[in-house]
Order: C-alpha cells, then structure tokens, then sequence
C-alpha cells in the first residue's frame, strides 16, 4: 500500500479562505441591530429598509451557482482573488453612502463579490483535503466560521453604534480583504484543474433572471406591496426563464451546472437543510434583534450581548459537527440536532425575554449549537457527494441554499410579523386614520408615528405596539420551530444511503479484504485507521 504525502499548508489554505468567507456572513447579519439607527440617518422607508437588507441574500442566491460553475471553468483562485476585490470596494461604496439608493447600489456590489467568493471557499477545501475525515474536519471549522460570523454580526453591529456611525459596520471588512487577499495570492496553487467547456454567460442570466424574479414575486405577493396582476406577470417570467435554464442545461453539452448532482439524495438532503435551516435562523435572529430593541428596550450593543450564547455555541457547533458525523455518521447527529433545535426555538417561543434568567441563554445557546451542527452536516453531506472536479458547482448549489433561504427567511417573516402586527394592534381610537395605518405597518413604523404625538398618546401606542409585536413574534417561533422537525424527518430520510464519495470506497474494499483473509485477526474483527 502506497504512503500519500500530505501538504502541510493545507491548513493554512484554510485559514486563508475561512478568513475570506467571515466577512461575507457577517454582512448576512450586521444590519439587523442597525436598521433602527439606520432608518433615520437614511431617512429610509419600511420598504427601503427591507431591500437594503434582503438585497444582499436574493442576489447572492441567483448569482452563487454560475459564479461557481465559473470557478470550475477558469479556476477558484482567479475567481476567489477577483471576488476579494470586489468585495472590497463594494465595502467602501457601503460605508459611505449618503442615501438609501446608494447604499442598495452598494448591496448589489457586496452582493457581486460575495457570490465569487463562497463558491470558491467550498471548492477550494474540496480539493484540499482528499480524505474523508480530514474534509469533515476542515468543513466543520468552516462552518464555525459561518455559523459564528452569522451570529457575531449583531453583535460587531451594536458595538461599532456605541462609538461609530453605522457607516463602520462596512468599513471594517476593508482590512480583512487587505490581509486575506495576498495570503490567498501566495499560498493557493496557481495550477489548477479545470472542468471543460465554456462559460455560457446567457444561461448565468437566465438562471439570475428567473431566480431573482421568482422570489420578488413571491415577497411582494405575501408583502400585498403589488397589485395582483403585476405580482402574477413577475411570477410567470420567474417562472420562463428557470424553465429555459433547465432545458438548456439538458440539451446542451456543456451545461452551466450539472443537474445529475440532483440524482444523489444526500446533495438534496443537504440543500433542503440549508435553505430551511438558514432561513429559520435569519429570521428569527431578525426578529429577536428587533423584539429586544424596540419591545424591551435595549440598546444595540446590548442586543448584542443578549445573543453572545447563541454566537459562542453555533462558532462550537461547526468542529463539533465534524467529529460527531466521523463517529457516529452523518445521518443520525443531522437529523438529532434538527430535533433538538426544533424543541429550543418551540421552549423560546414561551419564553419570557423581559426575565431571561439562565434557561433563556441556555436555550439560545442550544439553538445555535444545534442548528451550526445542522448546518455544518449539509455540508458534509453534498460536498462528501461529489467529486473533487465538481466542488465548485456543488458548493455554488450549497450556498444557494444558504442565501435563498435567508433571503426568504428574512422576507417572509419579515411580511409575516407585518401581517399579524397588523392584526394584533390596537390602537388608541382617537388617532387619525392616516396615522393609525401608518402606525400599523410595523413596530419601526409604530415609534416612528409615536414621536409626532402628546406623551400619554404615544406611551399609549408604543405599548399597544409592544403587545402586537410580542404576540407575532411567539407565533413566529412556534411555526419555526415546527419547520425545523418536519425538515429534521425528511433529512432522516433522505440520507438512508449516504456514503461520501472519495478515498472512503477504497478504504472500504481495502478492509473488506483484509476481513476475508484473516478474520480472526483484531485489524481484521474491529478494523483500523484504513476503514473510516
């Protein structure tokens, strides 16, 4: 048996790229502490607001999968490097935008190099850690960053307000890129293999088209921000142009992304946990920001702090996932963690968050453990599918889930706390009706019609906003919580079959051999470092 010498700076190729992707998940998240700051520096409106964050995951959706399928074409170090400094510049437009406009120019840019980047992440760790423990390890601190970066953003959000402008909730990715990106020239080899073909750039637009339009008609159709016909009309292009996007990819000899990735049920199990899963965290984490600032009135930073347990526990989940899945297999700590997590977020749901004592930060603790293992096994599960020439499409599909899912998350529960705030408020009878149904758009919206009143009229009002806000937020965490169980007996499911694709088939014959020749010998009886 031939000895394989592994390359010792692999591990500092992980390094490099999980510093990368840090900044690309915090951006996923930093807004949700400053949207009220921001609201009024901005001037922005309750719709302004909401694309400024949602903006930034719907486009990374539809760009995530041609972007990777470039990185198989002309290489991930090419694009990754590109990707950086977009990224970059993006950041910097961001951080000093003068209107709401301008800083939604900026989302799309951030949102541009982000999509070069994620792709690439995944794809390089594909082919830099051959074996199947080493990859589950190396997947598993990625997904630490991934998770952690998610949840540390409300908190670097709050603690950049207390002494900054929200400007800087941009600019501190600028010297992460200045750093990341010459340590991702010199260490990432320059020679690598590329899939055949060319880049069909038409079936990029096709897909970003059909992507982008479907999900704006499915936000403004719940959101009732369009008339009908118009939200149908969207609809339908949606609809068209993933239709042509498909039958092209089918007939074509060089498809943009290869759809018999679809044919392995653990690549389907893993996209449909991280669309569910990361959706249900955005929009809770969105939601929760939200109920401590304007319901319980924290600041910021102390919003932040508040959700420390969640972040510290979910930045554990990512290794931890790793080591568990290697030990007692991937489908049984995926679908217990899910179930875990189903049962935290239902116990937050009832949970009072004016008195946290320890069960609340215990339960938020659990549900970001929980979900970051989760997380990390989809993963596992796709990128353990494929085959080392086809990390980067894999990967694109990953992160599509990943930011469809918390595009949609934010969206959705985003329309859905609006509709039964809408419902549930009471407010005061003697209000005007323009301001009553100014009032009853959102708890951003209630403060905002309660600065223009008396002070017995608008304690009145913001307390009625209060109790409305709470009420949609308890039903919100039930319906998430009942997601996240169904989704934990579907990855039960599919995952029946799993076995990762790599060097794990031919340690398993290798075995099997060995046990036929000898099977009363102990490598033989219990197997060795060869079997797993």
């Amino acid at each position: 048996m031939s000895i394989q010498f592994r390359d010792p700076a692999r591990w500092f190729v992980l390094i490099a790229v999980m510093l990368a992707f840090l900044p690309i998940v915090i951006d996923m998240t930093v807004l949700h502490v400053v949207v009220p700051t921001l609201t009024q520096s901005l001037g922005a409106s309750s719709t302004e607001v909401l694309w400024i964050i949602d903006i930034y995951p719907l486009l990374m959706a539809g760009l995530l999968v041609p972007m990777g399928t470039l990185a198989d074409r002309v290489g991930n170090r090419k694009i990754l490097l590109s990707g950086l400094a977009i990224f970059g510049i993006a950041s910097v437009a961001a951080a000093f935008s003068q209107n709401a406009p301008m800083l939604i120019g900026a989302r799309i840019l951030l949102a541009f190099g982000g999509s070069m980047i994620v792709p690439c992440v995944l794809g390089i760790i594909r082919r830099t850690f051959e074996d199947d423990g080493e990859r589950a390890i190396a997947l598993g601190l990625w997904g630490t960053v991934g998770s952690a970066g998610a949840a540390v953003g409300p908190l670097v959000g709050g603690g950049l307000l207390e002494h900054f402008w929200w400007g800087s909730v941009f600019l501190i990715n600028v010297p992460i890129m200045l750093v990341v990106a010459p340590a991702c020239y010199f260490l990432l080899p320059r020679k690598e293999v590329a899939s055949s073909g060319k880049w069909a750039f038409g079936q990029a637009l096709m897909l970003i088209a059909g992507m982008v339009s479907l999900v704006y008609a499915i936000k403004a159709g719940f959101g009732d921000s369009q008339p009908l016909l118009i939200v149908l009309a969207i609809a339908t292009f949606g609809i068209m142009m993933l239709s042509l996007f498909v039958r092209k990819q089918l007939r074509t000899d060089n498809p943009m992304l290869d759809l018999s990735l679809f044919s392995h049920p653990a690549i389907v199990a893993g996209i449909i946990m991280a669309l569910v899963a990361s959706g249900a965290l955005a929009g809770v984490e969105l939601t929760l920001a939200q109920e401590l600032q304007y319901v319980i009135g924290k600041t910021p930073l102390e919003a932040g702090i508040f959700m420390v347990p969640l972040m510290v526990a979910a930045a554990i989940g990512g290794p931890v996932a790793g080591w568990l899945s290697n030990t007692f297999g991937l489908r049984l700590v995926a679908t217990i963690s899910l179930l875990i997590s189903a049962g935290a977020l239902a116990y937050l749901g009832s949970a009072d968050f004016n008195v946290p004592g320890l069960v609340v930060p215990a339960a938020l603790a659990v549900t970001g453990l929980t979900l970051s293992i989760g997380l990390t096994a989809s993963s596992i599960a796709i990128m353990g599918s494929v085959e080392p020439e086809k990390g980067g499409a894999a990967g694109s599909l990953e992160g599509t889930g990943y930011e469809l899912g918390t595009g949609l998350g934010i969206t959705l529960f985003g329309v859905f706390m609006a509709v039964v705030f809408g419902h549930a408020i009471k407010v005061p009878p003697d209000l005007a009706l323009p301001l009553a149904q100014q009032a009853s758009r959102s708890i951003g919206d209630t403060y905002l019609v309660a600065s223009q009143l008396s002070a017995e009229q608008g304690a009145a009002l913001i307390a009625a906003g209060k109790l409305a806000f709470s009420a949609a937020h308890v039903t919100l965490l039930y319906i998430a919580a009942t997601v996240i169980a169904c989704l934990a007996i579907a990855v039960y499911i599919l995952l029946a079959n799993y076995r990762p694709t790599g060097n794990s088939d031919r340690k398993h014959r290798v075995t099997a051999t060995l046990r036929e020749r000898s099977k009363d010998r102990i490598l033989g009886a219990r197997g060795s470092g060869i079997a797993k």
